[in-house]
């Protein structure tokens, strides 16, 4: 296991303004200069919402113990406090994860991705990305392969630094990300896409949905689109799918049926990416969508469909339908939602 309690320098912090000691002061200052940054590291290390407040959780009460005064830099002594807690996550998530029934895919984040980001002024190319397709690269390094990646390429930090917090030399944190990177590079690559072409996609997507048009929606997705999708093994999901004519059968398919009635759709940006969150009769949410736009104008590359109740828990619910209402076999809209 990895050491989870790093050591604290020697000495004094140099001279500097007196830091309130008191508990509420230091909860204060942890929130306001810490959380953003650390919860940011945890969820890009595990992939899940849950888990990244957990370790952030942990790391404060590991720090509400530790006397400030001795150390010379918090923000260091905590990211690598959550590092070091993550590798250790990731070691016992390893062995989850080859346990785990079907496909796997990150927690879903909707449309608060910016709070999830290492600061608002973070300028390193990968520092904004939680989409799917950059979660699941991730999920394919190793735990220190992954860490090291993050904290150059998100993070910004030096390797010397890494080293000191990998409790590893500098030439092989070097070498992790050097690999790590060729590794992203290899199966990921990045495309930014203009919030108008969010929403045509989503408009274009939803329009062939309720019409039932298996035609117009595989216009909208490539030859070769994927369709992903996680049950956790504790709900239904389908096997993955590929090519556009499939996927547009499979999704229409799901839509005509007699289940699907009383489905009601929130648009919301699911990851960054544009998608929506389905709802059902009672006003839980079933799944969410997330639509990984291609290089293609106008195209869908692939489909993330996030169906594990223990992944949509943090979900906001909305209000049941009314036991009169008489749903058409359609997706229709979330009452107040702005939906199509």
């Amino acid at each position: 296991m990895t050491d989870t309690a790093p050591d604290i320098p020697s000495g004094t912090a140099a001279a500097a303004p007196a830091l309130d000691p008191s508990p509420a002061a230091r909860a204060l200052r942890y929130d306001r200069e810490h959380t953003r940054s650390l919860r940011a590291l945890a969820y890009r290390m595990l992939g899940s919402r849950a888990e990244a407040e957990d370790i952030v959780q942990e790391a404060w009460l590991r720090w509400a113990e530790v006397d400030e005064s001795t150390v010379r830099h918090a923000g260091a002594f905590l990211s690598r406090l959550v590092t070091n807690l993550c590798l250790d996550r990731l070691q016992s998530a390893a062995v989850r994860r080859e346990q785990y029934v079907g496909t796997w895919l990150p927690e879903p984040l909707i449309d608060d991705t910016g709070d999830w980001s290492p600061s608002p002024e973070a300028q390193a190319e990968f520092a904004q990305d939680v989409s799917v397709a950059f979660l699941l690269t991730l999920e394919r390094l190793s735990p220190l392969e992954r860490a090291a990646f993050l904290l150059h390429e998100v993070f910004e930090l030096d390797f010397d630094e890494i080293a000191r917090r990998l409790d590893r030399s500098t030439a092989a944190c070097r070498q992790l990300a050097s690999r790590a990177r060729q590794r992203v590079k290899t199966d990921y690559a990045r495309h930014e896409v203009q919030d108008e072409e969010r929403q045509r996609l989503f408009q274009a997507f939803m329009g062939a949905l309720q019409s039932f048009d298996v035609d117009s929606l595989a216009k909208v997705l490539t030859d070769d689109v994927v369709l992903l999708a996680d049950g956790g093994g504790k709900v239904s999901a389908v096997r993955t799918l590929a090519g556009g004519a499939l996927v547009a059968r499979t999704f229409v398919g799901f839509v005509k049926m007699p289940t699907s009635r009383d489905w009601r759709i929130r648009p919301a940006r699911v990851n960054g990416l544009p998608g929506f969150i389905v709802y059902g009769a009672t006003g839980e949410p079933i799944q969410t969508v997330a639509l990984r736009p291609s290089t293609e104008p106008g195209r869908i590359s692939a489909i993330y469909v996030q169906r594990n109740p223990d992944k949509l828990g943090h979900l906001p619910r909305i209000e049941p339908m009314p036991a009169s209402a008489s749903a058409p076999p359609s997706v229709s809209a979330a009452p107040d939602d702005g939906a199509v």
